[in-house]
């Protein structure tokens, strides 16, 4: 392969079969359950980087079923929102996600930075209730419930919640294993379509890890769950902050 041909062909790794495709990267039936819960203020400001600010001592809990996506296939993940602010701007920094299908964990880390690991995360319903739990092999690290479709919501109000902005840090190292790219990431979920929302009572427990320290940010009181079935595109990103300049 000549050097023209690797410039024309060159997006993802491996050169010849990338793990993943070129976009958009639509989803369809993805279903959430987001439990909101309060935690140390302390502790959110030890790992939300600047210029984000934290507002408020608040963590989203996120469990995500994803049964048809293009490229990505069918996959679940569970993972920590913060919520922030740029510049006066809200959205919500996403500071860990686990999830269980390679494809995504390549594209999802290469594209955006999103900070994603292998694990198992689960997200079904039990008789009367919607149970969301995370396993690092055989240790659950967090488990999530909430009574099922208790009470419908707003879609409007949802969905204005779901094109609030959300920020990544994409930190890609060099051969040398000094930072090569280190960039503040700004991404909008498009083209939503919600199709149900529901809240209801819930409760979470995170459990200690030591490589999936979700428990760091840890419950205090759980403050409001949400069920949500959406279809929607994962909108590409842009580079908001720079931390090499």
């Amino acid at each position: 392969m000549n050097l023209q041909q690797i410039r024309n062909t060159a997006f993802a790794m491996p050169l010849t079969n990338p793990s993943y495709p070129p976009g958009p990267y639509k989803f369809v039936n993805r279903e959430y359950m987001i439990i909101t819960y309060r935690t140390d203020i302390d502790a959110l400001r030890a790992v939300v980087p600047e210029p984000l600010e934290v507002t408020e001592p608040i963590v989203k809990y996120e469990f995500i079923r994803m049964p048809d996506s293009t490229g990505f296939g069918d996959y679940t993940e569970s993972g920590q929102v913060i919520p922030v602010s740029l510049h006066g701007k809200k959205g919500g920094y996403v500071h860990a996600m686990y999830l269980d299908d390679g494809s995504p964990i390549a594209g999802g880390r290469e594209i955006w930075g999103f900070p994603k690991k292998l694990a198992e995360p689960c997200l079904h319903v039990e008789k009367d209730t919607l149970v969301g739990t995370l396993n690092v092999g055989s240790i659950q690290v967090a488990n999530g419930t909430m009574g099922y479709k208790h009470r419908e919501l707003d879609r409007d109000a949802v969905l204005k919640s779901l094109l609030a902005p959300n920020y990544l840090l994409k930190l890609i190292p060099h051969v040398d294993c000094s930072p090569r790219i280190c960039e503040l990431v700004e991404y909008y979920l498009e083209n939503v379509t919600v199709k149900g929302a529901w809240s209801g009572p819930a409760g979470l427990e995170l459990h200690d890890h030591a490589l999936a320290p979700v428990a760091e940010l840890p419950v205090r009181e759980v403050l409001s769950a949400v069920h949500i079935l959406a279809d929607l595109t994962l909108g590409l990103g842009k580079v908001v902050h720079n931390y090499l300049d």
